[in-house]
């Protein structure tokens, strides 16, 4: 039996009718029978197409408000039946089923009603049945049977049948399937995730993917699964890397502890901030910024927590890099960044991040709840006799946000709302410490007075003997060692603020 089959009758049943018009008038111009239910018949009805009412075949009315339409044998057995099965062919002619070649389903918008905020009646309303059913079916038996599920599927199936007069090969019917059990795996996903309450049970579908150029190596194939989109507008540049990504998804967590204060400039290498300050004005915070480390700067990403104005961006072009962000810019601007060709440059757009962070671990997942606590003023409890000041407070709190957000081990050094330097990603505390400031003396800054954040607590007091030795006046850490007292004991002989915030910020 030839595999390329030619479409003679078509069930259609559909919540979006979206582009579904030159679908049925190319499927009456090939003499296709069409069956059809509720409002899609009647869509059929008013283009001036004869269309054939389900109930004609089931001689059984729609019942329930609408909630059984299609679930009935002469339906699915004319889609499911096996058309180079001897017993179902005999089955079809015994109980006059009519075949069915075509299907097309649009499934009732479940996720879009959760997120409207609608009411749970309205939301359990909106679980497809018949719908979800006749896509199975159809996807089943694809050697037999054209599957649409979906509107994102309407110009494929138009082309193909222009194209083919009505005919579908064998991969086409397959491609259209796997289509199929995706639309049907997703939306079940949707409905378990918006019933579960088991946090134990994890199941995500996400829907729109991309094709990377690599992954984080030329030799490794990369990918992306997310609405970028909805993040950001892209208004010049190549289009993103993997690693492009991971430093963009590390930037947008950094600036977001910086929000609500002033402005703020950040730039970014592997994950880390090499460069942060806060200033009056943005081009004063990106000068700050870059002095920090204009080394590193070079191919960096760049964000800001305000509008980018002419004269920032004048000082961004005069340096190489990958990725700025911004949530606005002056068109100006924009105009002078993309004088750089490859230079990708992003607004950020308010969007609510993911409550719970993935990564693939051994031969499984890991998944835990984002780091939502900031470290404030609230948060703070002196455990030395001598008090830090309220600037060092101010640069505490500032170097905290920023140590939370660059990986373990690490120790960060912060004066007058600038990030001096840091160590970063060091397998002891006092080697973080010890980088930090070799780092600052390359780059010739003075660490005294200058305050020092560390993510977790110091077992021992040699961190804070060698930040002492340094400059450094003012500590800010969690606290929580059970020897606490060898480091606040030195602190209290040597005239040392420390603070304690009781949250460790370990970022691995």
């Amino acid at each position: 039996m030839s595999t390329t089959k030619t479409i003679q009758s078509a069930l259609i049943s559909v919540f979006s009718k979206d582009g579904l018009e030159p679908i049925v008038r190319k499927l009456h111009e090939q003499n296709v029978t069409l069956y059809s239910t509720g409002g899609t018949e009647d869509f059929i009805k008013n283009l001036g197409i004869p269309v054939v009412p389900v109930e004609d075949i089931t001689s059984f009315p729609e019942i329930l408000g609408g909630r059984v339409k299609t679930l009935h044998p002469k339906i699915f057995g004319g889609i499911l039946n096996r058309q180079d099965n001897e017993s179902d062919v005999q089955q079809m002619k015994e109980f006059d089923i009519p075949q069915i070649d075509l299907v097309i389903v649009d499934l009732y918008p479940f996720e879009k009603t959760v997120a409207s905020g609608a009411s749970e009646q309205d939301i359990i309303e909106k679980i497809d049945i018949g719908g979800i059913s006749l896509i199975r079916a159809g996807a089943k038996n694809f050697k037999d049977t054209v599957i649409v599920a979906s509107v994102n599927e309407y110009s494929l199936l138009l082309d193909l049948i222009t194209k083919q007069n009505g005919a579908t090969t064998l991969e086409n019917r397959r491609l259209l399937a796997t289509k199929a059990f995706h639309v049907s795996s997703h939306y079940d996903g949707a409905i378990f995730n918006y019933f579960n309450t088991d946090e134990t049970i994890y199941k995500e579908s996400i829907a729109d993917g991309q094709v990377l150029r690599y992954g984080e190596n030329p030799h490794q194939k990369g990918f992306f699964f997310g609405d970028f989109d909805a993040m950001f507008k892209k208004v010049h540049g190549k289009e993103l890397s993997y690693n492009n990504l991971l430093d963009v998804d590390a930037a947008v967590n950094l600036i977001n502890e910086f929000k609500t204060d002033g402005p703020t400039f950040a730039i970014l290498k592997h994950n880390n901030a090499c460069g942060l300050a806060s200033r009056k004005t943005i081009s004063e915070a990106y000068l700050a910024a870059l002095a920090c480390d204009p080394t590193s700067a070079f191919g960096g990403v760049l964000i800001a927590n305000t509008k980018i104005d002419v004269t920032t961006a004048e000082e961004i072009n005069k340096l190489f890099c990958e990725v700025v962000i911004a949530p606005s810019y002056d068109e100006e601007a924009i105009t002078i960044l993309q004088e750089k060709k490859n230079r990708i440059i992003l607004i950020q757009n308010e969007v609510e991040l993911p409550t719970r962070q993935v990564r693939t671990c051994l031969n499984g997942l890991l998944i835990q709840d984002r780091n939502n606590i900031t470290d404030t003023k609230e948060h703070l409890k002196t455990v030395t006799i001598t008090e830090p000041t309220a600037e060092e407070i101010e640069d505490l709190i500032f170097a905290s946000k920023i140590c939370k957000n660059t990986k373990s081990n690490t120790i960060v050094f912060a004066k007058n709302g600038t990030l001096i330097s840091s160590g970063t990603g060091q397998t002891s505390r006092v080697d973080a410490l010890v980088q930090a400031v070799d780092k600052a003396k390359a780059f010739g800054f003075d660490l005294t007075g200058a305050s020092m954040a560390s993510d977790a607590f110091f077992p021992f007091p040699d961190c804070v003997e060698l930040a002492k030795k340094a400059g450094i006046t003012a500590v800010i850490q969690p606290g929580g060692s059970i020897k606490d007292e060898l480091s606040i004991n030195y602190c209290n002989e040597n005239n040392l603020a420390m603070v304690f915030t009781g949250t460790r910020h370990f970022k691995h």
